[in-house]
């Protein structure tokens, strides 16, 4: 009676490390999630700019897509139109992109390792 009792306790710890190591498992995998999506939304950003730099032709279909989810991506708060820091004078929308969006990409790249860190076991 006794083995019995100590295989169930042992059967137990196994169950316990089971449910433990599939939870990490899970956090692992949401804050690779939660990385990549970050990651994502600075290089949208970053290639946003650089399109804008070099004057890409914006009648293309691939150009407006991706200066369309930069702007969303921007939250506003990094908005090439609005943002932190606006330029005046020539050249003022290719600087005022760079800064902004170049700022609101390094954010995007501290709050989604922040974040990973967080939630990672």
């Amino acid at each position: 009676m006794a083995k019995d009792t100590t295989e169930t306790q042992g059967n137990r710890k196994e169950g316990k490390g089971r449910a433990a190591s599939a939870a990490s498992a899970l956090r692992a995998r949401i804050a690779q999630v939660i990385w990549l999506v970050c990651v994502l939304a600075a290089l949208t950003l970053a290639l946003g700019a650089l399109l804008i730099a070099l004057k890409a032709n914006r009648d293309n279909g691939l150009v407006q897509f991706v200066l369309d989810a930069a702007d969303t991506v921007d939250l506003g708060v990094f908005s090439k139109d609005e943002g932190i820091k606006q330029f005046k004078g020539s050249s003022a929308e290719i600087k005022n992109a760079l800064f902004n969006w170049g700022i609101g990409a390094i954010a995007w790249l501290i709050v989604g390792r922040i974040l990973d860190r967080i939630i990672r076991p």
